[in-house]
């Protein structure tokens, strides 16, 4: 696996975290508003990093691996 598929990887898999526990902290009833602040926080952070994975690709297509 070449640093680029390593780095994509790493990608999807924080956004898939920080997506899930963003819902979770926003969605789920009875948390104290300190959750679900970090839940806001944590569902702007994926949309950060979605727009850095294409950002990525795109810029990854001009190397080769």
């Amino acid at each position: 696996m070449s640093l680029k598929h390593f780095h994509l990887l790493f990608i999807v898999l924080s956004i898939l975290i920080t997506l899930g526990f963003g819902l979770w902290a926003v969605l789920l009833n009875g948390l104290p508003s300190g959750f679900k602040a970090m839940g806001g926080f944590s569902l702007f952070l994926s949309v950060i990093l979605i727009v850095y994975g294409i950002r990525f690709l795109r810029k990854s297509k001009s190397i080769i691996i």
